[in-house]
This record gives C-alpha cells, sequence and structure tokens, in this order.
C-alpha cells in the first residue's frame, strides 16, 4: 500500500513539474505570436493550452481516484473528471473554429521573424523535446499508463511546433498564405484531439453500457447454480465500471448457498472484465 501511494505521489509530481513547463512554453508562444503576428504559433498557443488543462486533469485524477463512495456519491467521483474533459473539448471545438475563421476573413497582414524570436521558439521545441524524454523514462520506470499517454502526445506537440515554426519563416519571407494554412492545420489537429475526448466522455456521461450484455450473461450461465440472468446493466464510471445483474437459482438453495454463488460471480466478473462495483440480486427461479 505505501508503495502504490508513493507511486502515485511521484507520478503527480512528474505531471505537476510537466504542467509547469507547459505553462512557460503557452507564455513564450503568446509572446511570440504576438509580436510577430503569426497566426499559426498563436493557434499552436492554444494547442499548449489543451496541455496544461489535460495536466491539470490527469494530477486531478491521481489526487482523487482514490477517494471513496460518500452519501452523495455512491459510485465516488471519477465523473467529475469526465465532465470537466467533456468541458474542455467543447472549448477546444469553439476555438479550433475561431482559428479557422481568422484564418480565412482576417485582412493580410505581414509576418515578421528575428533571431531572437527564432531562438524563443527553438527553446520552446528544446523544452518539449526535453519533457517528453524525461517522461517516457518515469513511464518506464513507474510503468504509468498516464505518464506514457502524456509523454506521446507531448511527442505529437514537438512535431506540430517544427512545422509551425517552419510555416511562420516562410510567411516572414512572403508567403503569408503559409502562415493561414499552419495555423488552419494546428485547428484541425485541435478538432482531432477533441473529438477523440467526446469519444472518451460521451459514452460515460450517456451511461452506455461498459460490458456487452450478452458476454456478461454467457459467463454467469456457466456458473454451477444459476438458472438464469436478468437485467443486465453496466456503466463506467471513470476509467472503472460497475455492474448489476439479476439471476435465479433453484429455491431450495439456502441462503449461504445463494451467497457462494453470488461470490464466484463477482469473482469471475471482476477477473474478465476489471470491473470495480458489482451488484447481484438473487431470486429464485420461478416454476413452470
Amino acid at each position: 500500500m505505501n508503495n502504490s501511494k508513493q507511486r502515485d505521489k511521484q507520478v503527480r509530481r512528474i505531471i505537476f513539474i510537466e504542467g509547469s513547463a507547459n505553462l512557460l512554453v503557452l507564455i513564450l508562444k503568446t509572446i511570440v505570436g504576438l509580436s510577430t503576428g503569426s497566426m499559426a504559433i498563436l493557434a499552436d498557443a492554444v494547442h499548449s493550452l489543451t496541455d496544461i488543462t489535460n495536466n491539470v486533469v490527469a494530477w486531478i485524477v491521481m489526487h482523487f481516484s482514490s477517494m471513496p463512495a460518500d452519501r452523495e456519491h455512491p459510485y465516488g467521483h471519477r465523473k467529475f473528471e469526465t465532465l470537466a474533459v467533456f468541458i474542455l473539448a467543447s472549448i477546444l471545438m469553439v476555438l479550433a473554429l475561431e482559428i479557422v475563421l481568422n484564418a480565412i476573413r482576417k485582412e493580410e497582414a505581414e509576418v515578421v521573424s528575428s533571431n531572437i524570436e527564432l531562438m524563443v521558439m527553438l527553446s520552446v521545441l528544446v523544452i518539449n523535446i526535453l519533457i517528453t524524454s524525461w517522461q517516457h523514462m518515469w513511464a518506464k520506470r513507474l510503468d504509468s499508463d498516464i505518464l506514457h499517454a502524456d509523454a506521446t502526445h507531448t511527442f505529437a506537440d514537438i512535431l506540430t511546433t517544427i512545422v509551425v515554426i517552419a510555416g511562420w519563416q516562410l510567411s516572414a519571407r512572403g508567403y503569408v498564405w503559409v502562415d493561414r494554412l499552419c495555423a488552419i492545420g494546428v485547428a484541425c489537429v485541435i478538432v482531432y484531439l477533441a473529438f477523440n475526448l467526446f469519444k472518451r466522455t460521451l459514452p460515460v456521461l450517456l451511461d452506455e453500457y461498459a460490458i456487452d450484455p450478452e458476454e456478461i450473461s454467457g459467463l454467469v450461465k456457466n456458473v454451477s447454480g444459476v438458472k438464469n440472468v436478468y437485467r443486465i446493466r453496466s456503466r463506467w464510471i471513470g476509467n472503472t465500471c460497475a455492474v448489476d445483474l439479476v439471476i435465479s437459482v433453484e429455491p431450495a438453495l439456502t441462503t449461504e448457498q445463494s451467497h457462494a454463488i453470488t461470490d464466484e460471480i463477482e469473482l469471475l466478473i471482476e477477473k474478465h472484465f476489471a470491473a470495480t462495483d458489482i451488484s447481484i440480486h438473487v431470486e429464485p427461479e420461478a416454476e413452470q
């Protein structure tokens, strides 16, 4: 238990450090974008804002994932995370639309570049490369899925920033349309990220089943003593799921025997589907 707590604490520390680095990157990109008039760099700054929000959500998840259910939240607090991610995805869609509309409607303006601003953007690139390498190292050491996912996302930011810097430099040399094209490209990346967030959150918020009822039924019916399975329901709670169902058994079985059957079913469902909250109601099989 202590090792697990230490591991979670270390993951939260890494996420906090990465979030601080992303905040610095956001500030630098915003300054350069405003001083150069580059829409692509400003769009990339919005992209960095999503990174910071992801860091905040990840830190909150790690911090509150161990909080037990209470009277007001019998299923726990994990849906607060899901709701926060859904709101983020909605904001990203609006920002992406604004970037595209500005790129299309904005009057052609001069995009400038200087050695100082170029050095700042190259420094941003170096920061992202260092953070990605550092995160990958700790992700392997701690065997953390959330750090692996975050490091992969940061690597995608590196590629985006390289494209943005190239587009900005071409625009500063007279090809202003390249800057607009890069801005639209970054907006497309933001839309893709938002779409993936919606795919992750909507099934949870709409209580879409977490496990195919037929799979649960087939597993449970193989348990000795189970006559039938009814009203199978499952739902996502964050990245875990809850399952409840009704089974029928022989009327002659004792309470102790029925309880032993439900214990076996719970272990099977937990093993096969990694469900953390399982509720089983037992009824006597109706006579034909």
